[in-house]
């Protein structure tokens, strides 16, 4: 964990930090201590991953690209944020030079209109391009618009029907809403898609917790206390199994484990 306390020193978000670390278990799963492989740092108010001269997103392994000077620098804002997307390979030049503009507004709320004028610029030169129908519906999301967020999320998942982060979003639009049962379906989605999904098991424990479902949340809250490194969000999945009686009217197994 100390990899951890220098990432919060040098000005990383708790949240930052475990998506982080979610990310380096999955850049290198067969390896126990993946911090001793791989080389976290903050870099431009986010948390990256640095080796052999690449600078990586820890959530997908995916290359970022490094402005040094221009515009684009000088607007850097907070980018790694749960339900996020980047890339591997871009659609088209222009597209992603208007994708990681979006993706560097999209942190900052006062600028979300200027990110999603910007995703949409991105849509309109590449209507297929998932990873930004996913982004656009998250400030949708984010801005109350619930009708328009849960549009862009199919949008995201017809053109990448593997889009985990679309499915775990449209779990998340569904609970906001109160409509638990429809939350528990997307959520058992993105887990289908990605079954070390870390907080998509803990809001599907959360969702089923709610609904009286106490022995089947408790299997997503191991799961997830099985893939968190002890952060606050793990002292909750804890507080929840110590204090369920053990029992609910659900014993049929979990698909999604």
């Amino acid at each position: 964990m100390r990899a951890a306390a220098n990432l919060l020193e040098n000005g990383a978000s708790v949240r930052q930090v475990r998506a982080a670390l979610d990310g380096a278990r999955r850049l290198v799963p067969d390896v126990r201590t993946p911090l001793a492989e791989l080389r976290l740092v903050v870099r431009d108010r986010r948390v990256v991953v640095e080796q052999d001269r690449l600078r990586l997103d820890p959530g997908t392994g995916q290359a970022l690209l490094d402005f040094d000077a221009g515009d684009l620098e000088r607007e850097t804002r907070e980018t790694l944020l749960t339900g996020m997307v980047r890339p591997l390979i871009p659609p088209a030049d222009a597209a992603e030079v208007w994708f990681q503009r979006a993706s560097e507004w999209d942190g900052d709320p006062e600028r979300w209109e200027s990110a999603v004028d910007a995703y949409e610029r991105v849509l309109d030169m590449d209507p297929g391009y998932a990873a930004a129908w996913n982004n656009l519906g998250l400030l949708h999301h984010r801005m109350g618009q619930y009708e328009r967020a849960g549009e862009c999320y199919r949008a995201a998942l017809e053109a990448d029907d593997s889009c985990c982060q679309a499915a775990f979003n449209l779990g998340s639009l569904h609970e906001d809403l109160g409509d638990l049962p429809v939350a528990v379906t997307w959520y058992r989605r993105a887990l289908e898609l990605e079954a070390d999904y870390a907080d998509a098991h803990f809001n599907l424990a959360g969702v089923l917790a709610k609904m009286g479902r106490g022995e089947s949340a408790a299997v997503h809250w191991r799961r997830y206390l099985e893939l968190d490194l002890g952060s606050p969000w793990a002292k909750i999945a804890r507080a929840h199994l110590e204090g369920e009686p053990g029992g609910d009217d659900d014993a049929t197994p979990e698909t999604d484990e």
